[in-house]
């Protein structure tokens, strides 16, 4: 049978042919690299309260804010769960928004961890 073809090793400038994502001398870096999508909780009991909770809030949060009605894409984690499971399921912490908003938010007020003293 035959194998599926080497690919490069995803390290940035990296030339190295490998199996996997990163080479054998990179793969040590990115051992702790964030957990993929259903290792994070997005599996399909989620897809499922999405869906549900989507078809319950079908505008953007933001762009009504605006007097703009846009439909929503994404459920967002108003307060980002961080892992917290508790946080990941209690629906007064999610918010409907379309993609361009969710991807705004992300990127301004969930993109640093906030750290507490």
């Amino acid at each position: 049978m035959p194998r599926k073809p080497m690919k490069p090793c995803k390290h940035p400038g990296c030339p190295k042919l490998t199996e996997g994502y990163y080479c054998e001398e990179h793969e040590a870096l990115h051992r702790g690299d964030r957990a993929n999508a259903g290792r994070r909780g997005y599996n399909s009991k989620w897809r499922i309260a999405r869906s549900r909770y989507l078809k319950a809030h079908p505008l953007c949060v933001r762009c009504k804010e605006e007097n703009k009605l846009t439909k929503a894409t994404v459920v967002d984690h108003i307060k980002p769960h961080r892992g917290d499971r508790v946080l990941f399921w209690n629906e007064s912490n999610w918010q409907s928004l379309c993609k361009r908003c969710h991807d705004i938010k992300t990127m301004t007020e969930d993109r640093y961890k906030e750290y507490k003293y």
